[in-house]
């Protein structure tokens, strides 16, 4: 009988070292987070989901201190690749790992939420050679926030509309990066799955009305696409009351100054997202440069205590 407990008590062990090396379990609502930087092309720099993602934590944990920090830089890759003529010729795509260790070493994030992939197709049929620089590419993000010492959660790419946006076959390119990004998961990558819960939006209702879209230009979605990032990212974390939730004003409704504290967020992120673009340091031409370092931060601060006050507030 020792014999035999010893020997499942041994399997028992096995079994956890297996699921150790398995799929990573979410980290809850960002887990002990208390700096979270967002990392992304122009849909992350629009940054609708990420005030979204910000104002749920707000109004559902008003406890919690955490940053929200959104760095998501337009026209840029992960892989580093850019397309013939890109921008009518006037400048290549920005490379993420141009400015990676300038983001690290300068904000100093304890977690990291990132969304790539939209770009570093670059807009053509799926490719064995760009589909390797896609995946080196968050491999090496991965290596540099780990040794930062900051966790990472990945979100598979946004969709892509050939519909609107044109570039046939595009779409099942988003859709083969997404698919390896997800079967990632086994070697222990938090990933969010976005990519199919938006592509099978789009078709439902496309199914309803032909005319439907989410993003005009087949790329750069709208509110109710910026909801769908928020939404999954923030089920993905552990908020099982928004499952039933469709859209930021429900998402508030329970809270006597949800919709005032969102219009604070948007404000407050507004401002700091080219404050800190222009501070870390960029390659991309044409952006905003947003107010000097303190008198950004000042104005921050000023806002963040309006936030605190309203989120605790009747509760």
């Amino acid at each position: 009988m020792k014999c035999f407990r010893s020997l499942i008590a041994s399997l028992c062990l096995w079994a956890g070292c297996l699921n150790l090396t398995s799929a990573a379990a979410p980290a809850p609502m960002f887990a002990d987070a208390k700096r979270v930087v967002f990392l992304g092309d122009s849909i992350t720099y629009a940054g609708t989901y990420v005030e979204t993602i910000e104002a749920y934590v707000v109004t559902r944990l008003p406890q919690r201190d955490v940053e929200f920090i959104n760095v998501g830089l337009p026209s840029e890759t992960v892989s580093g690749l850019s397309e013939d003529g890109h921008a009518g010729g006037q400048f290549p795509r920005p490379d993420l790992h141009d400015r990676l260790d300038r983001v690290l070493a300068r904000l100093k994030p304890d977690f990291v939420v990132a969304c790539y992939g939209m770009n570093d197709g670059i807009y053509l049929p799926f490719d064995e050679g760009r589909f390797a620089k896609y995946r080196e590419g968050l491999q090496r993000l991965r290596d540099k926030c780990a040794a930062a010492g900051a966790k990472i959660l990945h979100v598979t790419p946004p969709t892509f509309d050939e519909v609107k946006g044109g570039h046939p076959g595009y779409g099942n390119t988003l859709d083969r990066y997404s698919d390896w990004l997800l079967g990632k998961r086994a070697d222990g990558w938090d990933v969010v799955d976005l990519h199919g819960p938006m592509n099978r939006y789009l078709a439902e209702q496309r199914a309803r009305d032909p005319a439907f879209f989410l993003a005009g230009d087949g790329v750069h979605c709208g509110e109710t696409g910026h909801w769908i990032i928020a939404k999954q990212t923030l089920l993905h974390l552990g908020a099982n009351d928004l499952v039933d939730v469709d859209g930021p004003k429900a998402m508030l409704a329970g809270h006597p100054s949800g919709e005032a504290l969102l219009k604070l967020i948007e404000q407050r992120q507004r401002m700091m997202k080219d404050t800190w673009l222009t501070t870390i340091g960029h390659q991309r031409p044409g952006m905003n440069k947003g107010l000097p370092l303190a008198e950004a931060q000042e104005k921050a601060e000023e806002l963040s205590a309006q936030i605190r006050a309203l989120a605790v507030a009747n509760r």
